[in-house]
């Protein structure tokens, strides 16, 4: 498996809500780092100033504050202005851009456990997305009630998607694991369960197997 053919490396990081995505993406930026090379790290939804104001609006507030199909248009905003402004310049110079969520997140949250359905959130990657996305991605599974354990331990207030319960939370984990069986080659579930250096040793593992260069000096 060889990389896209732009200069720069593109990584998104999925799974459910307190997997620990944004603590694996730590440990993998300073390794990529170690090894010399440039490191943007972002997330969705958000990553860029357009995107962060988006970001507000989805995160907080009630939980059906949004039907399926707005909260698609308002990610994709997001996404627009976030590959824009911040992803696509750093891949252009050369830049291994590590990102917490990208795409699939919205087929998983809005069209297959929303029930927005795939044609339309697909129709939605073409127009915004096209050939921009993610070389890799690894999906961190968890069991949905440590997932939401864990998340609603940090006392932030951006737990919209989390008070839509475990049944939902399910369903997006099952997406999830849809999506990798659907794209083995770009995909990599992940078992979130166990120490945070055991995580981070199967995530290296993969990256190894597929693209050695990247933590090779």
């Amino acid at each position: 498996m060889t990389p896209k053919s732009s200069s720069g490396f593109f990584i998104s990081f999925e799974g459910g809500d307190g997997a620990g995505k944004s603590t694996q993406i730590k440990v993998l930026a300073k390794a990529l780092r170690e090894a010399g090379r440039e490191v943007v790290v972002t997330r969705e939804p958000g990553g860029s100033p357009g995107a962060e104001a988006i970001r507000k609006l989805l995160l907080e507030g009630e939980a059906d504050k949004w039907s399926p199909l707005t909260e698609a248009l308002l990610m994709y905003a997001s996404r627009a202005d976030h590959l824009e402004r911040t992803i696509v310049p750093a891949l252009a110079r050369g830049a291994v851009v590590i990102t917490d969520r990208f795409a699939d997140s919205s087929m998983a949250y809005q069209g297959l456990a929303g029930e927005l359905g795939e044609e339309a959130v697909s129709t939605l990657y073409k127009l915004v997305v096209g050939a921009q996305g993610p070389d890799l991605t690894f999906i961190l599974d968890l069991a949905v009630d440590e997932g939401l354990k864990r998340s609603g331990s940090t006392g932030d207030t951006e737990q919209r998607f989390e008070s839509k319960g475990s049944a939902y939370q399910e369903k997006v984990r099952q997406a999830f694991l849809e999506i990798a069986k659907r794209e083995p080659d770009r995909c990599a579930v992940i078992s979130a369960d166990g120490e945070i250096m055991d995580v981070a040793a199967r995530i290296g593992a993969v990256i190894q197997a597929r693209f050695p260069k990247l933590l090779n000096r």
